[in-house]
């Protein structure tokens, strides 16, 4: 008996060991250095590179979460009380920080063409337009996104996912994250930016006033790149009739506008169809089935001449095209092919050309080709931080709570209203049809409506899309804005923060 005894005990032991190897361990805090140099605008630049995970506690002070994080700093300033730090997210909500760090702002980006489309061998090469030369930069991983993950308690229990996965709940853990950060690396005296791509943007808008109400840090700037709508309401008419300038941009750029269209540059095209929407297509879209029958035909013609459909198809949908019928549609004809929703210059193609929407996000799926093994790779070989945790592209983070409301736009006007030396930069590429120029344009009209920050708010245009960094050519001129954004936001704080 107590032989059978032994040999159970033993056995369960044993059991116990196999399943605690085989499951993988979530770092809680811990850090890997490596030093390197690179080439930024012709002057070798040295840097330390800090990969690894930073807790979040709760209010026993007992780590519910750990967020993977890579921080490059330059390191040969010796003294950073006036470097800037760029605290950086992407969106989803749900995405890694993948995107803007291996293609933006980061020293190191993907191999790609010079249009931004993937090639092989995939792999990393450097960047000689990061703004590491200006400013010192951390990429942010949110909880489940990239390596980050909540944390078992002692039981083996998760926290709840309501502390993390909600518009407001998402902005009250990063800002003591961000807190933590800055403690910890001795960065209170540095000037602060925020950049936030996508649903980041609604991320650092609502940070912006809870890092300066709620932990008193200051900011000298954030960075909209391909904003939401933040809070701002643009629904009904004013949301149907801001896709016109949009689809001007994709069908300019498909060669499917008018000739007298076709042979202007892009930027005349857009400048005409944003006049039109603003004082002509909203009017006549507010009216609705009232809308005098000559009227109608006449809103029916200018949209074809904008948009590229055809008259008919605007007329089936009383004016209202949903923009995924518009990248089913505009090639049609033409091509039997689709267009990208984050990048209108990508095409697809669907097993039907019938339908209301593409099979696919066409973007998407070439940029996934290019990322995925790029910063599995760069994360394991060049950082040499080792993990058996699969880093999550697109991470578990439904539902998302937005039932206490979104006030991320609000709020980040009160912050500037509140802080003199805090400026915003919005950028966006004209082909993204998921978060478009024209709202961006929009939102930004919003935080004005005092007409009292135009001296610290701007809009950048690219010609590509969502990801605007990844043709080269935006990503030069993109990296050079945020240079001069940062080098004008931060040029008058000798003077004091005072109107």
């Amino acid at each position: 008996m107590m032989k059978k005894i032994i040999n159970l005990t033993l056995f369960l032991l044993f059991f116990s060991l196999q399943t605690e190897a085989q499951k993988v361990k979530v770092p809680v805090d811990t850090i890997v250095v490596t030093n390197h140099t690179t080439t930024i605008k012709g002057k070798t630049i040295p840097y330390k590179a800090t990969t690894g995970f930073q807790p979040v506690w709760n209010e026993m002070r007992e780590p519910v979460a750990s967020l993977f994080y890579t921080y490059y700093k330059r390191s040969d300033i010796k003294n950073d009380e006036n470097r800037p730090l760029l605290i950086s997210f992407n969106g989803g909500p749900g995405s890694a920080s993948v995107w803007m760090h291996v293609a933006y702002t980061g020293p190191r980006i993907l191999k790609i063409d010079d249009e931004g489309f993937p090639i092989q061998p995939y792999g990393i090469k450097a960047n000689p337009n990061s703004i590491l030369d200006v400013a010192d930069i951390v990429f942010v991983n949110p909880v489940n996104t990239g390596y980050s993950r909540m944390i078992e308690d002692k039981e083996g229990k998760l926290p709840d996912k309501k502390l993390f996965f909600g518009v407001n709940e998402d902005i009250t853990y990063l800002a003591e994250w961000i807190n933590t950060f800055v403690t910890r690396n001795n960065r209170w005296r540095s000037p602060k930016y925020l950049i936030g791509e996508s649903y980041g943007t609604t991320r650092v808008s609502g940070l912006a006033l809870a890092l300066q109400n709620n932990h008193w840090m200051y900011l000298n700037g954030v960075i909209l790149v391909s904003p939401t709508e933040i809070g701002f309401k643009f629904d009904g008419p004013v949301e149907v009739a801001n896709r016109l300038p949009y689809f001007a941009a994709a069908a300019w750029y498909h060669k499917m506008l008018p000739s007298e269209l076709q042979n202007k540059d892009l930027l005349e095209v857009l400048a005409e169809a944003e006049d039109y929407t603003i004082n002509q297509l909203l009017p006549a879209i507010v009216k609705g089935g009232y809308l005098d029958t000559a009227k109608k035909e006449e809103a029916i013609t200018k949209m074809a001449y904008y948009s590229g459909l055809s008259k008919k198809t605007i007329r089936q949908n009383n004016l209202e095209v949903p923009k995924s019928y518009f990248w089913k549609d505009l090639l049609r004809e033409k091509e039997g092919l689709t267009i990208g929703r984050l990048d209108s210059r990508y095409k697809g193609m669907d097993i039907k050309e019938s339908g209301d929407n593409p099979d696919y996000n066409s973007e998407l799926t070439a940029w996934l080709h290019a990322f995925t093994p790029a910063i599995n790779y760069y994360i394991g070989q060049e950082l040499n931080f080792k993990t058996d945790l699969k880093y999550n592209m697109f991470g578990p983070v439904r539902p998302w709570d937005r039932t206490k409301g979104n006030n991320t736009g609000e709020n980040l006007r009160k912050a500037m209203t509140m802080n003199a030396n805090l400026h915003t930069m919005i950028q966006s590429g004209y082909y993204d049809g998921a978060t478009t120029y024209f709202n961006a344009k929009y939102v930004m009209w919003q935080l004005n409506t005092n007409g009292k920050l135009s001296d610290r708010l701007s809009f950048k245009g690219y010609r590509s899309g969502h990801m605007m960094y990844l043709r080269n050519e935006d990503l030069i001129k993109a990296n050079e804005d945020i240079r001069s954004f940062i080098t004008k936001s931060s040029s008058n704080i000798a003077k004091g923060s005072k109107y």
